[in-house]
């Protein structure tokens, strides 16, 4: 696959940097906001945003039985921020569970674990798999991954400060996801790595 089609779930977040990063990997970038529109991809990313106006969203959109579908059917999918906690099984923010994900990475994600706006920070990261030295990767409201079962492989981990240790990346099969946002950085060697993630998928 020369050149892969990949959407961005467009009902909030950072689609426009997303659709940027992934043109810039060799991709063609698509907005999605309806369920027809999942039958033109090779992959799909879902962005930042804030998870419950998202999951809000995707379903005033009628679109989380079809996203759950096709993910489920091995449709390549990246979540950045509140897309990694799209796709986590379980989701737990301290007493008040998210009611629903989309699911498919067996993990459990915890939101706004690194803090408010306020305590937005960046960090080097080193990710398996990504070569070229360690990512400068930006934490804004991020979750991080409290716990992964046996199907998800961990990928990335915060190097230094109070937060050392903890999850920040993860891959189960044709499934990626981050707590922080390549897509507002220079360096595109997530999307890249994505994008060959949905070549080998093909």
């Amino acid at each position: 696959m020369p050149t892969p089609t990949i959407g961005v779930l467009a009902l909030q977040g950072d689609v426009r940097e997303h659709a940027r990063a992934l043109e810039a990997a060799g991709a063609v970038a698509l907005p999605v906001r309806r369920p027809q529109e999942l039958d033109r991809l090779d992959g799909l990313v879902l962005p930042g945003g804030e998870s419950t106006t998202m999951i809000k969203l995707a379903r005033i959109f009628e679109l989380m039985e079809p996203l759950r579908a096709k993910i489920a059917c091995g449709l390549p999918a990246y979540g950045s921020c509140a897309g990694m906690i799209l796709l986590a099984d379980r989701v737990d923010d301290g007493g008040s569970p998210l009611e629903e994900t989309i699911g498919g990475i067996d993990m459990t994600v915890r939101r706004n674990a690194f803090g408010r706006q306020v305590d937005s920070f960046e960090d080097d990261v080193d990710v398996d798999g990504i070569e070229g030295g360690p990512l400068r990767a930006v934490f804004i409201r991020a979750p991080w991954v409290h716990q992964v079962g046996p199907g998800a492989t961990v990928l990335g981990r915060v190097r230094s400060g109070e937060s050392a240790g903890r999850i920040v990346a993860v891959r189960q099969q044709h499934l990626l996801a981050t707590s922080f946002h390549p897509e507002l950085t220079v360096d595109g060697r997530i999307h890249a790595y994505f994008c060959e993630m949905v070549r080998h998928q093909a």
